[in-house]
């Protein structure tokens, strides 16, 4: 049994890697101010193609000012994300209850 015990040490390793990264990511996006995403060019491929705009779009940025606390703004760019981003928190937060907690 030596090997499975390697293989959940090993899963356990990946899984604090990747929540470093998460909270890395985070703590970035925190960091950075509200407005970093505002300008530049769309990368949105409906965009760029097609001059179409998806329901995605200002997606980025509406979470961006949502993390800031500037609802006005977030809603603004993308009414989606008041929902996408409460959905994004409880799955990261599951994941971390079920990896770690349980």
């Amino acid at each position: 049994m030596p090997h499975l015990n390697n293989v959940i040490f090993n899963k356990r390793i990946i899984g604090i890697i990747l929540l470093i990264i998460l909270f890395g990511f985070g703590l970035t996006l925190i960091c950075l101010p509200a407005t970093f995403f505002d300008t530049g060019t769309s990368v949105c491929l409906s965009v760029v193609f097609f001059k179409i705009q998806c329901y995605g779009c200002g997606m980025t940025r509406g979470i961006m000012h949502l993390i800031h606390f500037n609802f006005a703004e977030a809603w603004a760019f993308n009414k989606l994300s008041f929902i996408v981003f409460p959905l994004l928190v409880y799955m990261i937060i599951s994941e971390i209850y079920k990896r770690f907690l349980k």
